[in-house]
């Protein structure tokens, strides 16, 4: 028992006063035999040596993405249509329905369901102009559905309107953002020639823009809602009945989606509806 409680000291010990101690005792210290050289190490490329510093969760994510290739651009983000390839847009509502259903006119043609044309009676006083289609409308081709769409409707009861009777409803763009996003410039842009002809054919009284995004594409502008609201603007239509450019009455409220998220708004929204109920009953 003395001799192994020794021999675990002598282990113990550094290197070179084991090696005293082992000769002092008659032994011979062992060493590894090398039979062969130790190959060269090779040298690491350098994206190598970086995943090596990544944690191993981390690591396996960021060589994952790496394999993966990266789809062709041309496959998200079609190129841009010319002017003069467009097809003239139709000049009867049926016809401007059929269009839209299989426009692809810009990329949002790529990710949609469906389009969403607009609903509401063909000689409507009254035209409400969204910004685009969301989850719910892509799915059902129905402009203004789900949560935002019942409390717009209980808005437009307010007043004496519905979509049913006096009140037609579409967006300024007729597919939806992926995600949900604002529309870009070139998409309103390509989808401007269907709004501006539903206003032709259905001759509104007065167009009711609903949000921010609305607001800033019918006028062209990008002045906050806090500027716009309240005031009477006006949206230029030129025709080829009317060669003069034709103003057509535009007043201004919070879109449904954001008084859902800000009821506090309600009570500033409540004083627009009641402004458009008056600008109505004036207009005959």
């Amino acid at each position: 028992m003395q001799f192994v409680r020794r021999i675990g000291y002598i282990v113990a010990m550094n290197p070179r006063r084991r090696q005293q101690t082992l000769h002092a005792l008659g032994l011979i210290p062992w060493v590894r035999r090398q039979t062969h050289a130790a190959p060269a190490v090779e040298a690491v490329p350098a994206e190598v040596a970086v995943v090596a510093d990544v944690p191993v969760s981390t690591r396996a994510k960021n060589t994952a993405t790496a394999a993966t290739p990266m789809a062709p651009a041309s496959a998200t983000k079609p190129p841009a249509v010319s002017a003069g390839a467009l097809p003239p847009v139709p000049q009867d509502w049926d016809g401007l329905r059929a269009a839209v259903a299989v426009c692809t006119r810009c990329k949002l043609c790529h990710t949609r369901t469906h389009t969403v044309f607009g609903t509401g009676p063909q000689t409507a006083p009254l035209m409400v102009i969204g910004e685009g289609p969301g989850a719910d409308e892509d799915a059902s081709g129905e402009a203004f559905v789900g949560r935002a769409g019942k409390l717009l409707d209980e808005m437009l009861k307010a007043i004496g309107c519905s979509r049913d009777d006096n009140t037609f409803i579409t967006n300024v763009i007729k597919c939806r953002p992926p995600g949900n996003r604002d529309p870009e410039a070139d998409e309103v842009a390509a989808c401007r020639p269907y709004l501006e002809q539903q206003i032709r054919l259905l001759k509104p009284k007065l167009i009711v823009g609903l949000g921010r995004v609305a607001a800033q594409r019918l006028l062209d502008t990008k002045l906050p809602m806090s500027r716009l609201r309240g005031e009477l603007h006006h949206y230029p239509l030129e025709s080829a009945d009317e060669p003069e450019a034709a103003a057509v009455p535009v007043l201004l409220t919070y879109h449904p989606a954001y008084l859902l998220r800000s009821p506090r708004e309600k009570a500033k929204s409540w004083a627009d509806l009641k402004q458009i109920s008056r600008f109505l009953e004036t207009a005959g």
